[in-house]
């Protein structure tokens, strides 16, 4: 590929790396054996721009840039509200933008998912909801109710009660002694003409029904990714198999958390993954495309009914936790417009077009002898490489490389392939991405894979 670059650009770009290399301490790297970062010094819609070179984003920047990259109303939105409010606390003040979207996305939700309490992150997202449903048990009285149930594979964040819930995902053994007390149940994970998704059900059901029998009174809440599991490799489950979960667990008193921080806002093909199972979870956690990967900003929504445990006469009672930027009005500006769009452009059209543009690859990939369990859910298209390996394998790092030599954003999760790309990708750009993915998957099946 030709360096566009000029000679000023070049010793820039090194100097950036060097001083990242001195100073950064990057998420999920082993520094002593990751190459050097890429310079990004730009974006616009799907494309990001690296040293001289496009890159075609196919992952949504961590799943999180739903509309494109600097989108223009979401821009105008932030410079806007930046003019007239750019932070309050949240404690004893309030501001529109906050009321606002709180008013909005109660409104998205189903029956009596109400109440809003903004935060950061998906981890602290996922924090605040442990807290809520821990605490309310407390305020009631029912202070044996103290164990957690969460699936094998699932991933919540890397917060300590989100790490604790994400045990499952085999990413947090260094922490294990610290964490809160967690039953973990088999993920029943399927895929396009998977004819033992039945089997995989029943038995997950069968493990949650033996907890509730044996453990039922000390089980605080259930936590789960509906409909799909990001981390663990973008495992699906069907959403008959969540609507039985959900009864199940609310029949028993257990109360139910949906991490909806990866499914939501049209991911899976719906606002929200919990759509398609019909259910209403006792609280919800969004993040990532809530601000279209603009601002950090997440949302615990919890129903009416649990915000009323935390009444009283006395702060004991009251839910003790908080940040900085709770609620920050210039991420809750970005999240309106943000929420805008999906009128404006037909979002749900648009994710419902790519995902027929994934079904129709499905036969080709099925057709390979080194691909398993091809799979699509809304805009996410998933596959197995036989030879993929463990997270940051060898396999998995070459393909990698490779794709982002060819200007592909395409970051495989070990044996994981999969492309999630931003909403407002065109034909022709995912043409694109299809032939390179398919390039990349015949060299490494060649031996051809080396390091660019």
């Amino acid at each position: 590929m030709n360096d566009s670059r000029t000679t000023d650009q070049i010793a820039a770009a090194e100097d950036l790396i060097a001083r990242d290399r001195r100073y950064v301490w990057h998420p999920y790297t082993q520094h002593g054996t990751e190459g050097e970062p890429t310079v990004i010094a730009g974006a616009r819609r799907v494309l990001s721009y690296a040293e001289g070179r496009e890159i075609l984003d196919l992952i949504s920047s961590w799943w999180t840039c739903t509309h494109g990259h600097s989108h223009p109303k979401i821009n105008a939105a932030l410079a806007r509200q930046a003019s007239e409010l750019e932070h309050v606390m949240f404690a004893g003040f309030t501001h529109a933008p906050a009321v606002d979207l709180a008013e909005r996305l109660a409104g998205l939700l189903p029956g009596d998912l109400n109440r809003v309490f903004f935060s950061d992150n998906g981890s602290t997202a996922v924090e605040v909801a442990i807290k809520i449903a821990y605490q309310s048990w407390v305020n009631r009285g029912e202070t044996r109710r103290r164990i957690l149930l969460a699936f094998d594979g699932g991933y919540h964040g890397d917060t300590l009660g989100a790490m604790s819930v994400g045990r499952g995902s085999q990413m947090f053994g260094a922490f294990r002694k610290l964490m809160c007390q967690v039953c973990v149940l088999p993920y029943p994970a399927t895929f396009e003409g998977d004819d033992a998704a039945d089997e995989r059900e029943a038995g997950a059901l069968s493990a949650l029904d033996a907890l509730l029998t044996g453990r039922g009174q000390t089980i605080a809440a259930l936590i789960i990714e509906p409909m799909m599991q990001g981390a663990a490799g973008m495992r699906f489950c069907r959403p008959s198999f969540l609507k039985r979960l959900v009864e199940r667990a609310q029949r028993s008193g257990v109360l139910v958390i949906f991490d909806e921080v990866a499914t939501g806002f049209g991911r899976t093909g719906t606002m929200f993954a919990l759509e398609q199972a019909g259910v209403v979870p006792d609280l919800v956690c969004l993040s990532k495309g809530l601000t279209a990967g603009y601002m950090p900003l997440s949302a615990t929504v919890a129903r009416d009914g649990l915000f009323d445990m935390f009444l009283g006469h006395n702060f004991d009672r009251a839910l003790p936790h908080g940040h900085s930027f709770t609620a920050n009005p210039l991420a809750c500006a970005v999240a309106h417009a943000a929420l805008n769009l999906y009128e404006e452009e037909q979002t749900m059209a648009r994710i419902a077009h790519i995902e027929s543009r994934h079904r129709a690859m499905l036969d080709v990939l099925a057709a390979r002898p080194d691909v398993v369990k091809p799979r699509v859910l809304g805009s996410v298209l998933a596959f197995e490489v036989k030879e993929g390996g463990q997270y940051q394998s060898e396999p998995s790092r070459l393909l990698r490389a490779w794709y982002l030599s060819q200007g592909f954003n395409i970051r495989p999760m070990g044996s994981t392939v999969y492309l999630l790309p931003p909403y407002c990708i065109t034909d022709d750009e995912l043409t694109r991405a299809y032939a390179g993915m398919i390039e990349g998957l015949d060299r490494l099946s060649s031996g051809a894979l080396s390091r660019p």
